[in-house]
C-alpha cells in the first residue's frame, strides 16, 4: 500500500532528522478524512486533518482536528485570541500554503502560521497527518511535531449533544 514517493512534508522532516511512517492510500476509494483512517487501519482519533482559517484581523490561521470531529469556530478564535474566524474558501488555499484541498498539512506551508491542535494530540503515541498530497499520509510523535513548527494545544472541536 506504500508508495514510495517524496513530498515536502517528508523533505522537511528528513532534513530535521525526524523519523516517520508515509502512508499511501491514493489506491482506496477513500475521500473523507475517516475513510482515510479506515483504509490505513488507523484510530480515527489520531488521524487529524488540517484546516486554514482567516481571522477578523485578516491573520490566518492552522487548525488540526481529529478527523471525524469538526471544527468549533468560537473555541478556535478563542484559542487564537480573535473575535472570530471564518474558514478560508478552498481557491484561495493554494496560493497561501501551497498546498491544495485534500492535501493540506501543517509542515511545509508556504509561510508559518500560528498553529493550534485539538488537545487530544499529546495524548497519543504517534499522530497522522496529512503528507502535503492528496493519496499521503505521515505519521510522528506529537512531540516531534513541536519541532517542526510551532504548535499549540486547545479544545477547539465541537462538542457532541
Amino acid at each position: 500500500m506504500k508508495k514510495k514517493e517524496k513530498t515536502n512534508v517528508m523533505r522537511v522532516l528528513d532534513s530535521k532528522k525526524i523519523k516517520y511512517n508515509e502512508y499511501y492510500y491514493g489506491d482506496t476509494e477513500a475521500v473523507s478524512g475517516v475513510d482515510v483512517a479506515k483504509a490505513l487501519g488507523q484510530n480515527p482519533e489520531n488521524v487529524f486533518k488540517t484546516l486554514v482559517t482567516t481571522g477578523k484581523s485578516g491573520e490566518h490561521y492552522v487548525f488540526m482536528v481529529p478527523v471525524a470531529e469538526e471544527l468549533d469556530l468560537k473555541k478556535a478564535a478563542k484559542a487564537v485570541s480573535e473575535k472570530s474566524i471564518t474558514m478560508l474558501k478552498s481557491k484561495e488555499l493554494l496560493g497561501l500554503t501551497g498546498y491544495i484541498h485534500g492535501g493540506c498539512s501543517p509542515i511545509g506551508m508556504k509561510k508559518l502560521f500560528k498553529t493550534t491542535i485539538h488537545k487530544t494530540a499529546p495524548d497519543f503515541d504517534t499522530i497522522l497527518f496529512s503528507g502535503g498530497k492528496i493519496g499521503f499520509q505521515v505519521e510522528i510523535p506529537f512531540e516531534d511535531l513541536k519541532k517542526v513548527i510551532n504548535v499549540n494545544t486547545a479544545d477547539i472541536i465541537v462538542e457532541a449533544v
